[in-house]
């Protein structure tokens, strides 16, 4: 009988006493104020009363394993691990305190136990497809990290907790990204994290469950969106560079104009800065034949 329940799915979480009302500031360093709850969840179930027949079965199992002692030893003693609890039922009533770490004892054909992991447990999100605030459709995961606080509310009072929060997790991740804009998510989502976590351990710490991270792990985008945002961006980028350019244009249209200033009034320095553009030209190794004539020259021409 006690391999009933010790072969479910489920896993206990440390704990000797537990509050109904669980802390919101719950302290990881200090597990024992979710264990002083449990213990008046598990006595007030003992003391709702086993009944005269209950008793009779109880002292006859015990009668038996005093009877074929030490064989029935074997199947008394069971062993949890350090991170490990066992919540013990006897005929179908929790006892108080969930058992471990180490070595405890059940009496055979009264007793079941359930082992509750008190672990960290992550889940990914699986992708979820959701309308933002602006009418943009994206795919959206996220991580979530949560361990059992208390292991006799979350084997007695949810059915597969892992499963539900798993479950619970993705209909807050849906529910919330569609009242946000696709700015909103792609800029604060630290942001959003932080307020997945909160809703989810509201919710699920009447089920012993701490979520104590959520991660929004990737956000992915249409094609057609992604193209679209691009082609924004280079035309962004395209009228900034035009920008820039007729600034240099405007810049380099002073500078000539105050060059032609000064070598207006030094007619020397439009002589050498003649010199100069003919040895530059002169300097490249092709056919060109270049025909020197005096400044002078010009400038007589001009006057007529």
């Amino acid at each position: 009988m006690h391999g009933g329940i010790g072969q479910s799915n489920l896993k206990c979480y440390p704990s000797n006493k537990i509050q109904p009302d669980m802390d919101p500031s719950f302290d990881q360093q200090k597990p024992g104020r979710s264990e002083e709850a449990s213990g008046n969840v598990e006595a007030q179930s003992e003391e709702n009363g086993i009944g005269c027949f209950g008793y009779i079965l109880i002292f006859f199992s015990f009668l038996l394993v005093l009877v074929t002692f030490p064989v029935s030893i074997w199947s008394c003693i069971k062993i949890v691990q350090e991170y490990e609890r066992a919540v013990i039922f006897r005929l179908g009533r929790v006892r108080s305190g969930a058992k471990g770490p180490g070595i405890f004892w059940i009496l055979p054909c009264t007793d079941d136990f359930c082992r509750v992991d008190l672990r960290t447990v992550s889940f990914a999100v699986p992708p979820q497809e959701v309308l933002t605030k602006d009418s943009v459709t994206i795919m959206v995961d996220a991580v979530v990290f949560h361990r059992v606080i208390s292991p006799i509310i979350t084997v007695v009072k949810v059915d597969n907790a892992n499963q539900a929060t798993q479950m619970l997790a993705q209909t807050t991740l849906r529910n919330m990204l569609g009242t946000k804009s696709l700015t909103e998510i792609l800029i604060d989502r630290e942001e959003m994290a932080d307020q997945m976590g909160k809703i989810l351990y509201d919710a699920t710490k009447e089920w012993g469950i701490k979520v104590e991270r959520v991660e929004i792990r990737d956000v992915k985008l249409p094609s057609s969106l992604q193209r679209a945002m691009a082609a924004e961006a280079e035309a962004a980028r395209e009228a900034r560079a035009k920008v820039v350019a007729a600034e240099g244009e405007m810049n380099a249209s002073r500078a000539l104009r105050e060059a032609a200033v000064i070598m207006s009034d030094s007619p020397a320095a439009l002589q050498l800065r003649y010199l100069q553009t003919l040895s530059h030209i002169s300097a490249e190794k092709n056919s060109t034949v270049i025909f020197p004539i005096p400044v002078e020259f010009l400038s007589l021409l001009s006057r007529n």
